[in-house]
């Protein structure tokens, strides 16, 4: 279907064409339901007269298409998702009439039933280009225009958009049967909205239910007086009231400092936070009303990372405001840009404005190890890639457009100072402003503010892809001091660019009296070509231990010189910096994973930093590091041994920890992904935990520790799915229902996961949620006889997958449901044949399978070497 795509050349041509002004007024009926709802839509738009175009929707129906006065034939004129536009004129009125399709899928316009209460609720996602899932547009991010929303809904219910309302009148017609889930039918009302600034369409919103509601103001810099609002559903009213005060403190500060940051005051009439339910995404900047997953509303404890996690979410869609939304990208082509710079600068707000000092600590752990594992795969691509059609936007929603991205801009900062980035920042904002740019409209500005020439820093940091390798070598002279400090810088074969880095290099020693390693001394330098000498270092006495890009400045691989490695080796618990921390961890865990450290030595060693570790997103990530050693890397003769020792030493950590504390509840958590059928001691202390006859103090056994030991029992096949009906009906909430999918398609049995694979793929009636609570579920455990049918079954529904669903449907499908466990040399054997006899299969599923096929070549390949350990 052409008309669900969209090319470059299409967009530009299209823009050419409408030259002038762009209107929309949208008038949205949502009493009617449950499947559709009307749609009615009026763009006034000027164009060159005798020209032709188009105008997109996807709609069930179109019954009315008028241009210029004129009915057209709906038949004819609408074809393949594209409302065809024939001999403009210089001033244009366009009206068309729709039944468009709720989702339950998060694209579109979503609609949700709480079944604690019954209550509906909708919500929009429009990124990239879905605003023609609910009314006729010209969705592209460059023919920016202005909005007028009129929105019909049941009265109780709160409805809320881009700008501030205008007016509400309540009408006397009742909602349809149906509407209003479990609640029987109620009067209507009518919301007018005020017109709202020049936008591009993806960034427009409609959020309409009896959403709980909390307001306060914020004093902008400007004079004005902006409100804010935050929002959730009424069944979470108790648990957001907890920190909706907290909230909104922390989006005060991020006005506060991007506003000193920038020199630009928020520019937008109001300030909304809706935390929704069933999203597919974590967040969503849409202008003066920001959407955000309410798995972010805690009802149950959760770990600090994530805790964090909700504040960096917050400050980055509100970064967002200003870029992305005040300044918008021409074409997808820069969308990395947008997500880099609010990536960047929600680390950048987090440290300097909140509690949250160490979150560069956790931008490293948490994000830029996304990026370093997504860019060394052959999927890899420039940070500024070329988008020549919607489907190419499809491969850069990734680690790479974020976490590369945002990386490399600190990396920028660094390159330019701070102050002159800032500088350029200010000017590009200003000169831009309700506009589209270019990344060439902001290299302009920094090249301006800072005198630096960044065509070359462009080409190698965002035109080429892959990632370099920076190794030390190190020789002393009798006395101890270092007589040379040399940088060897070396790029992969298939990506042969070799970068200039502003770098920083830690020497760190052990004070003896603490017994911490801190750091005594630090040098900085650029990094140009294949070698370095760091001139600086000569003569200085040799400390303890050399980090190479310390404050984590620069985007690159490190490798240590000898004698710095086996030092962090043994000696990494007693770092006393975060940050310092993170960085080396990310470093053993590359050599890990490339092969050149030991696995069962990397247990070790974080097993002994877990002990001391206390920054939560680092703790998180050393976790999951070492779920992945043990299972796929250890050598397969001991992964049975390393399992048990592992669970073990979790399980006392966890018993050692402080009482409550988030290392206690990380540890808990962790330990519980250890189990195997048969396993009793395990099964004994989850079943001791469930039950409270054992106890961890200060461990409290909450809704969501509740159902996690719950799926742990039920994936060692010790609860079936009577039992999980059973505690789902004590209290049958949205995030309980996904919580129950997943423990049914954890159960150990071949008929447990026959109906969570079917159910994954065909059961339309699933949400998104809940599809992929089912789909992780499946494969969380399928080991052994039980995954032996499932990595060729897997690879012959990959296409029916592709072609029936959405593709954020299918990607969440074809990487949860990837049998990870299974034989990794069948996978990689099948991934190949599948690969070679698909070609020309989108570029998006191709990417998506060859990911999953080097995470088991990967495994196949490490687990070789430490085998070889052994031998």
């Amino acid at each position: 279907m052409p008309g669900a795509n969209l090319t470059r050349v299409e967009a530009e041509e299209r823009e050419s064409v409408i030259t002038g002004p762009v209107s929309y007024h949208v008038d949205l009926d949502l009493t009617k339901g449950p499947k559709n709802f009307p749609s009615a839509t009026s763009i006034a738009f000027d164009a060159k007269p005798g020209s032709s175009s188009f105008a997109d929707l996807i709609a069930d129906e179109v019954s009315v298409i008028e241009l210029n006065g004129e009915k057209l034939d709906h038949k004819k004129y609408y074809i393949d998702n594209r409302i065809e536009l024939p001999a403009l004129k210089e001033h244009n009125t366009l009206k068309v009439t729709a039944s468009c399709q709720y989702s339950t899928t998060g694209e579109g316009l979503h609609r949700s039933v709480d079944p604690a209460d019954g209550n509906v609720y909708l919500y929009s996602q429009f990124e990239v280009p879905d605003a023609r899932r609910v009314y006729a547009v010209f969705d592209q991010p460059d023919i920016k225009a202005t909005f007028d929303f009129e929105v019909t809904a049941p009265q109780s219910w709160l409805v809320t958009s881009n700008t501030p309302v205008k007016s509400t009148e309540n009408l006397d017609a009742m909602t349809a049967e149906g509407t209003l889930g479990t609640h029987p039918a109620e009067t209507t009302k009518r919301w007018v909205f005020e017109t709202t600034p020049k936008m591009s369409s993806y960034l427009t919103a409609i959020c309409a239910g009896p959403y709980a509601e909390w307001h306060t103001t914020y004093a902008n810099e400007d004079g004005r007086t902006i409100p804010m609002a935050q929002y959730c559903r009424q069944s979470l009213k108790a648990d957001f009231d907890k920190d909706a005060d907290y909230l909104f403190d922390i989006t005060k500060k991020g006005f506060a400092f991007y506003t000193k940051t920038w020199g630009v005051p928020y520019p937008y009439a109001k300030f909304d936070q809706i935390y929704v339910p069933e999203y597919n995404a974590g967040a969503m900047e849409n202008i003066g009303m920001v959407t955000i997953r309410d798995s972010y509303v805690f009802g149950s404890k959760v770990t600090d990372a994530l805790a964090e996690r909700r504040v960096v979410t917050v400050l980055h869609e509100l970064a967002h405001m200003w870029f992305g939304d005040l300044v918008t990208m021409k074409w997808w082509n820069d969308l990395w840009l947008n997500e880099s710079f609010a990536e960047f600068m929600s680390s950048l707000s987090t440290a300097e404005a909140t509690e949250w000092k160490d979150s560069w600590a956790t931008f490293t752990s948490g994000e830029k190890s996304w990026g370093l594992n997504q860019d060394q795969l052959p999927t890899t691509h420039p940070i500024t890639a070329p988008i020549n059609d919607l489907h190419d936007t499809e491969v850069n929603f990734d680690g790479i457009t974020y976490a590369k991205g945002g990386s490399v801009l600190k990396q920028l900062v660094a390159y330019v100072g701070r102050d002159q980035f800032f500088k350029g920042i200010n000017s590009y904002l200003n000169k831009h402003r309700y506009d589209n740019a270019t990344l060439n409209d902001l290299l302009v500005e920094l090249e301006a503010a800072s005198g630096r020439d960044l065509k070359t820093w462009s080409k190698q940091w965002l035109e080429e892809a892959g990632i370099n390798t920076i190794a030390a070598s190190v020789e002393e002279n009798a006395d101890g001091t270092i007589k040379s400090l040399t940088l060897t810088q070396t790029a992969p074969a298939d990506h042969p660019v070799l970068r200039v880095h502003r770098m920083a290099i830690g020497f760190y020693n052990r004070d003896a009296a603490t017994g911490k390693v801190v750091r005594t001394d630090q040098i900085e330098l650029d990094i140009d070509g294949e070698t370095t000498v760091a001139t600086e270092a000569a003569g200085k006495k040799r400390p303890d231990f050399i980090l190479l890009n310390d404050d984590d400045l620069t985007y690159t691989k490190l490798r240590f010189d000898d004698k710095s490695r086996e030092f962090a080796s043994e000696h990494l618990f007693e770092f006393d910096d975060a940050l310092a921390r993170a960085v080396v961890w990310l470093a053993f865990w590359d050599m890990t994973r490339d092969a050149e450290f030991p696995a069962e030595r990397f247990i070790d060693m974080s097993l002994k930093m877990l002990f001391t570790e206390r920054e939560s997103t680092t703790f998180r990530y050393a976790l999951s590091t070492l779920k992945t050693t043990a299972t796929h890397y250890v050598a397969p003769a001991r992964r049975e041994q390393v399992r048990k020792k592992v669970a073990d030493g979790l399980w006392d950590l966890a018993n050692e920890a402080e009482s409550g504390s988030d290392e206690q509840f990380q540890l808990v958590s962790a330990y519980l992904g250890y189990g195997e059928p048969g396993d009793a001691p395990f099964i004994s202390n989850v079943k001791g935990l469930l039950s409270g006859m054992l106890k961890l103090k200060g461990l409290e056994i909450d809704n969501n520790m509740r159902w996690a030991l719950i799926k742990t029992l039920a994936a060692v096949g010790e609860m079936d799915d009577e039992a999980i009906n059973t505690e789902l009906a004590r209290r049958d909430t949205t995030d309980n229902r996904e919580f129950a999918y997943g423990a049914r398609a954890s159960v150990p049995s071949a008929e447990a996961k026959a109906w969570a694979w079917d159910a994954s793929i065909r059961d339309l009636n699933l949400t998104n949620s809940q599809l992929e609570a089912a789909a992780l579920g499946f494969s969380s455990n399928l080991k052994g006889k039980l995954a032996a049918p499932y990595p060729a079954k897997y690879y012959d529904t990959i296409d029916w997958i592709w072609q029936n669903r959405t593709f954020h449907m299918a990607e969440s499908l074809l990487e949860d449901l990837y049998p990870a466990y299974a034989d990794p040399a069948d996978l990689v054997n099948l991934g190949d044949e599948w690969l070679d006899s698909h070609k020309d299969a989108a570029r998006a599923l191709r990417n998506i399978v060859i990911g999953n096929v080097e995470s088991s070549r990967r495994a196949l390949k490490v687990s070789a070497y430490n085998a070889s350990l052994e031998a």
